[in-house]
């Protein structure tokens, strides 16, 4: 395997009593922190979350179905959202890009003490009526802990996340991955204390991935004496479906007087994707083409995605 290349891979151990997913993420949480110029610590929790929401994504079933992990806290960094398909993509944002802390305890990067208190939901949407949410108080901030927490109260799912990110000193993503792994409910007593032992030898995930740089490699390391066997592969990137189309549809949902306005002032304006930063310019006579269209613009918003209206309405360490 290409240790330079990000991918995700799932498996099962323990005569199926064990079901576990890992990846690898330095390119694409470089690629995500090259879009936001984000400091090391925002760096380090935006990689973190996108890792967890791939893995979390993976366990969704349609080919449309959505993942999002929203955490809003009330420290500098005030939250982040990122979203994950089924097929390896993920994007995402903080809320404040440029917050910097003294280190933890620890020695890390202070995710935790960014983050600082507040909640985290996880919005699973399945293409239903209505997407299935969950929402829990975090218990760290410091991102894998809380999903832990989630997995364990809001879904009653017997399971271990391990996040991280590592920096080189020019501020560069060096290594950056995770895992999940989960027990099934005919797990037996021996396995869960064996996987338990495995978990608290852990001193972090960056640490392995800087032994051997694959999801693989983690995995024997989490499932050590399971002999975990990898059942699927996947490549996995920062990936954002962000268009000037999307962009136009969100402008006529601002109807026909707040386009007027734009068009009055005779300036060109631009439009900024909160996901990946993309900057889309409208001149003025663009926007008077799109007045037409609000006309049926009310008819049809309801038909909008929830994905479609979270692109087009932007206008604007270690864990184990």
């Amino acid at each position: 395997m290409n240790e330079n290349k990000d991918y995700m891979i799932r498996a099962v151990a323990a005569d199926a009593q064990i079901r576990a997913f890992a990846v690898t993420s330095r390119n694409l949480t470089e690629k995500a922190r090259q879009a936001h110029n984000t400091s090391p610590i925002a760096t380090a929790a935006l990689g973190r979350a996108m890792s967890g929401a791939l893995m979390m994504a993976e366990m969704l079933k349609g080919p449309h179905d959505l993942l999002t992990i929203q955490i809003d806290g009330d420290g500098p960094m005030q939250g982040l959202l990122v979203t994950a398909d089924n097929h390896g993509h993920v994007k995402g944002y903080v809320k404040n890009p440029h917050v910097i802390l003294p280190p933890n305890a620890q020695g890390h990067l202070n995710v935790g003490g960014a983050v600082g208190k507040g909640t985290l939901t996880v919005i699973r949407d399945m293409n239903l009526k209505d997407p299935y949410i969950g929402q829990i108080p975090l218990v760290t901030g410091e991102i894998a802990e809380d999903l832990t927490a989630y997995y364990a109260q809001s879904e009653q799912i017997p399971s271990a996340v391990g996040l991280g990110v590592l920096m080189n000193k020019e501020n560069t993503v060096r290594r950056a991955g995770g895992f999940v792994v989960q027990l099934m409910p005919f797990a037996d007593d021996e396995v869960i204390a064996r996987l338990e032992k495995n978990i608290r030898g852990i001193s972090s995930v960056t640490t392995i991935l800087e032994e051997e740089n694959t999801p693989e490699h983690l995995l024997d390391r989490v499932l050590e004496g399971f002999e975990p066997e990898v059942t699927s592969r996947e490549d996995v990137s920062f990936f954002c479906n962000c268009s000037k189309e999307r962009f136009e549809r969100g402008l006529i949902l601002l109807g026909k007087e707040e386009l007027e306005n734009i068009i009055s002032d005779g300036k060109d304006i631009e439009l900024k994707c909160q996901f990946c930063n993309s900057a889309y310019n409208f001149s003025t006579d663009e926007v008077k083409k799109l007045l037409p269209r609000t006309q049926v613009s009310a008819a049809g918003a309801e038909t909008q995605t929830d994905s479609e209206h979270n692109d087009s309405e932007q206008t604007d360490s270690e864990n184990s």
